[in-house]
């Protein structure tokens, strides 16, 4: 095993940490699937903004993790690149 992966592990025992951890990764999974659905419908920022009625700096405000979006928001985006929103809620 690596260090890295050593550490993560001792680190993942800890309880607060890996609520932190999961909420962080949770996070980065939206801002993932966002992008992904822009630049699969072949969208810049700034069309994207166009079609949402904002700005293309709210877009990569969105986009960079620095704010939280609301649902709306999220349908909003979802249907400007031609996306299903689905919301899951997964049992652990």
């Amino acid at each position: 095993m690596t260090k890295i992966a050593e550490l993560k592990k001792k680190l993942m025992s800890n309880p607060e940490f890996r609520q932190e951890y999961e909420k962080a990764d949770a996070e980065f999974q939206l801002v993932e699937a966002l992008i992904k659905a822009r630049t699969k419908a072949n969208l810049s920022q700034a069309e994207l903004a166009r079609r949402i009625g904002t700005t293309q700096s709210a877009i990569a405000r969105l986009e960079g993790g620095g704010v939280s979006p609301s649902l709306n928001t999220l349908r909003r985006y979802a249907e400007a690149t031609g996306s299903k929103l689905e919301i899951n809620l997964v049992h652990q």
